[in-house]
């Protein structure tokens, strides 16, 4: 039986959705300016944010990338968190529901801290986390910035494979 006479009959009954154009950012605009219109939305300088970005993103702890940045661990979280990078809150999503109560009003400060189970730093982040969103054209032009640095198979992994694959399966 041949290909033609299996796909005899066969009819297409569904269509595909039209998800755009992909696009790709090649302005090589440093992402120092590219979030300087938004400077006011950020708790420290652009350069301060780009450093940190670049830090973190290339597996520096926030702590170590807030040093070479020149600010606070704080202040490097809450950065890192309006650019729309995911894990800086110190609390878990269900710790961070104790956090929204006492936004809310429900309990009180020193029993919502209790909850939460962290010290008053974590809290203090995870209530800024909670009362400011990531800035969306910052977080975009860091995603840019990311996905732009590292090409795929080059510098992931120390090997040049993007995959991880052993050398007899390339």
């Amino acid at each position: 039986m041949t290909l033609s006479e299996i796909a005899d009959g066969l009819e297409v009954t569904a269509s595909q959705r039209d998800r755009g154009v992909a696009v790709a950012d090649d302005t090589e605009t440093p992402l120092v300016d590219r979030i300087a219109a938004h400077a006011d939305d950020l708790p420290c300088t652009p350069a301060a944010t780009a450093t940190l970005v670049d830090a973190y993103t290339a597996g520096q702890s926030v702590g170590d990338a807030a040093r070479e940045a020149g600010v606070t661990p704080m202040t490097g979280a809450k950065a890192l968190h309006r650019c729309g990078v995911d894990g800086v809150c110190p609390l878990a999503p269900s710790r961070r529901s104790v956090v929204r109560d006492w936004l809310d009003g429900r309990i009180a400060r020193s029993e919502a801290v209790a909850l939460a189970g962290g010290d008053e730093a974590d809290f203090a982040l995870a209530t800024y986390v909670e009362t400011h969103d990531p800035v969306p054209a910052v977080a975009d032009a860091v995603d840019a910035h990311v996905a732009g640095s590292a090409p795929l198979g080059d510098g992931l992994r120390g090997d040049g494979d993007a995959l991880g694959s052993p050398d007899g399966l390339r």
